[in-house]
């Protein structure tokens, strides 16, 4: 199976890897892949937009839950992919990313 391939400026070829997925139950809605995303491929969304996210939830003492990364479940924001299509497979958002949410793989051609 062959992939799809670029070359560099130099003539080297390469095989990008493109974005796949997001582990939103590990994002923390941080906004670093958003920003350094040379397309229109993420967006940020309410965490309680996202299904089955509200059941990671931990139970506090108080009114409010909050998950593992500290934020309230009813404010937090998460990363979700807008236009996966639009990745070209630089690898930006995996490299900035703190908690290491995204998942790439090379495409066949």
């Amino acid at each position: 199976m062959s992939f799809i391939t670029g070359v560099t400026r130099g003539g080297e070829q390469y095989t990008p890897a493109f974005v796949m997925a997001i582990n939103q139950s590990h994002c923390i809605g941080c906004g670093r892949c958003f920003k350094v995303c040379p397309r229109d491929v993420f967006d940020l969304v309410e965490r309680d937009e996202v299904e089955g996210l509200a059941d990671l939830a931990l139970d506090g003492d108080d009114d409010e839950s909050y998950g593992d990364d500290g934020f309230s479940d009813d404010t937090a924001m998460v990363m979700s992919l807008k236009n996966a299509l639009d990745c070209i497979g630089c690898g930006s958002c995996s490299r900035i990313c703190p908690k290491k949410c995204f998942t790439h793989e090379p495409q066949p051609l």
